[in-house]
Formats: structure tokens, C-alpha cells, sequence
């Protein structure tokens, strides 16, 4: 289960961020949520959910008067004229965790769209107020840009402001001016292709059926175990995994004062540092971070076993 409305508005108070809710009827297209919110002043937004050919997935969002076009943003990216097109629903549903109508900003906070791109229109930074769905349709949130910014970072997804007007040429001597905005990693998705799917975790032993007494003691751990995931999920909140975050943060806090001390050879400017470790860091760190986890699984499962089958010789035994 991703971050409900409630978690995500508790977030953002517990990171001390201003913001208006308004309430008012399911809406899906801007123009009917304008209906509603368009008179108080605040910069409307259209929020996309692209897809590329490696199925590398990108949040576009844009102020309602933006033009994006489709084909030269897909350049800019690197990906040739037609590398992008729209999601499928089941991108929305699996990976950013919220309904048709509700893509957002705030819904890469889930940990199933570590992975998404953000590309920000760089018009947000001219507005006071910024209207936004917070993972629902049927409300509307106002706040600063500065503020969402702050909201991104606390999870590590370092903002890209981008002019998504702009048709820069790109050829041979002009190289994609986004093509860093790509993702390095692939979000997990129905559509993704099955050779690239991910089998670590599933033990085939062809030769090596449980028995009947080993069936009867899995069975009975797997319902206390759903047992107690059931009474956990009515109380906690999901989180970004503390562990994982730190490990992300510890690497970079090794690497980070080396490459410093490299760059510096090269005599970057400090603000040119700066801008080269953000960067970094927002392409490395949904990396990072899949390879945490995927060790962290890998260490919770062979725990598992090696406990089960402990639990289960001493039941034998006596």
C-alpha cells in the first residue's frame, strides 16, 4: 500500500510546510478542477506520467498553460523523436501508487517510484502559490514551490526545474541538454519485460519437496505472519526505509569530500561543485538504493530460512 491523503497532508506537517486544502468533487482534466480553485489566484498545474522504450518511467509536471511537446522533449532526453508516450494505467496503479486523474508530484514518495524522473517546469519559480492533488482528485493543495521542493528533498529526490518550452537543437555538436534527467533504473511494472525480471528471492529445488510436516509448520508461520501484517498495516504509516536512506547517505557522505577534493584540482568553481555533486547524488541514489534494498531482502530471506529451519529440527527433535 502506498501513502494515503492523510499520511501524505501528516508529512508534510511534521516537515513543518505550509499549506491550504481545499475540498470540492472528483475532477480529472484541469479545466473542471479550475471550476473550483481557478478564482483564488494560484498556478494551476497538469501533471503526465511518460513512459520511454527501456521502460524508464517520468513525471512531467507543467503549469496548465505550458505547452509540451511530446516529441522535443524526447530529444532533449536523448531518446530519439518518438522515445516517449503516455503511461498505462497500470503504471499509475503499481508504481505510483494512485488512481487515473491523481499523477502528482507528491506520489514519488512512495518507494515503488524511486525510480520515476521529475522534470519540474521551471514556471512554478515565478509562482507564490502552486495547486497540486494530493494523491486524490477531489482535493486540491496550495503551496510555495520552495515548499515542494523541501518535501521532494527530505526523500531524496533532488528538484529539477526545466523550461519545457525550450526546442533546443540537438545533433552532433549539440548533445541532449536533459539527457542527465534520465532514469538508471527501472521502476517495477507489470510491463516490464520478463528477461529483466528479478528471481534472487525464489529458491527452485526441483528435487526437494517439503514434507508433510514442514507444509503444516510454513503454513502456520505464514498466517501469524499475515496475522500480524494485517494488525501493523491498520497503525503504521509507510515510511521511507530508514536504513536503506541512511546506508544511500553514508556512501555519499564517503564519496562526496573525495570527488570534492578531486574537482577541485580541475579548478571547478565551488557553485559549479555544487551543481556536480547535486547531480550525482540524483542519479545515483535510486541506484543506491535498489541495491540496498535488494541486499536487505536477500539478508530478511536467509535469516528466515535459517531460523524456520532451526524452529523445525528442535520441533522434530522433542
Amino acid at each position: 500500500m502506498g501513502y494515503t491523503k492523510d499520511q501524505l497532508l501528516a508529512r508534510l506537517q511534521e516537515l513543518k510546510i505550509y499549506f491550504t486544502c481545499y475540498d470540492h468533487p472528483v475532477v480529472l482534466t484541469v479545466e473542471e478542477q479550475a471550476k473550483h480553485v481557478g478564482h483564488l489566484g494560484g498556478a494551476l498545474s497538469k501533471n503526465l506520467l511518460l513512459k520511454d522504450k527501456k521502460h524508464r518511467l517520468y513525471v512531467i509536471s507543467a503549469l496548465a498553460g505550458t505547452k509540451v511537446d511530446m516529441k522535443i522533449l524526447s530529444q532533449r532526453l536523448g531518446l530519439g523523436k518518438g522515445g516517449l508516450r503516455m503511461a498505462p494505467e497500470e503504471n499509475l496503479l503499481e508504481v505510483l501508487q494512485v488512481p487515473l486523474g491523481c499523477v502528482t508530484p507528491f506520489a514519488l514518495i512512495n518507494e515503488s517510484a524511486s525510480a520515476v524522473s521529475l522534470l519540474l517546469d521551471q514556471g512554478f519559480k515565478s509562482k507564490q502559490i502552486c495547486y497540486f492533488h494530493p494523491l486524490t482528485n477531489d482535493v486540491t493543495i496550495a503551496l510555495s514551490s520552495s515548499n515542494l521542493d523541501k518535501f521532494l528533498i527530505s526523500f531524496g529526490k533532488q528538484p529539477a526545474y526545466v523550461d519545457l518550452e525550450a526546442a533546443p537543437a540537438v545533433g552532433k555538436d549539440n548533445p541532449p541538454d536533459l539527457a542527465h534527467l534520465v532514469p538508471s533504473g527501472v521502476p517495477n511494472s507489470s510491463e516490464q519485460p520478463v528477461e529483466n525480471a528479478s528471481h534472487t528471492n525464489v529458491p527452485h529445488h526441483q528435487n526437494n519437496v517439503p514434507k508433510e510436516t514442514e507444509v503444516k509448520a510454513i503454513m502456520t508461520i505464514s498466517k501469524v505472519q499475515s496475522k500480524g501484517a494485517e494488525t501493523s498495516s491498520k497503525v503504521d504509516k509507510p515510511t521511507t526505509n530508514t536504513s536503506v536512506d541512511k546506508f544511500v547517505n553514508d556512501v555519499f557522505d564517503i564519496i562526496s569530500p573525495l570527488l570534492s577534493e578531486e574537482l577541485k584540482k580541475l579548478d571547478i568553481k565551488k557553485e559549479e561543485l555544487s551543481s556536480i555533486l547535486d547531480g550525482l547524488r540524483g542519479r545515483a541514489d535510486p541506484d543506491l538504493k535498489s541495491i540496498a534494498m535488494t541486499l536487505k531482502n536477500a539478508s530478511y530471506t536467509n535469516g528466515f530460512h535459517a531460523g524456520f529451519k532451526t524452529m523445525l529440527h528442535r520441533g522434530l527433535n522433542g
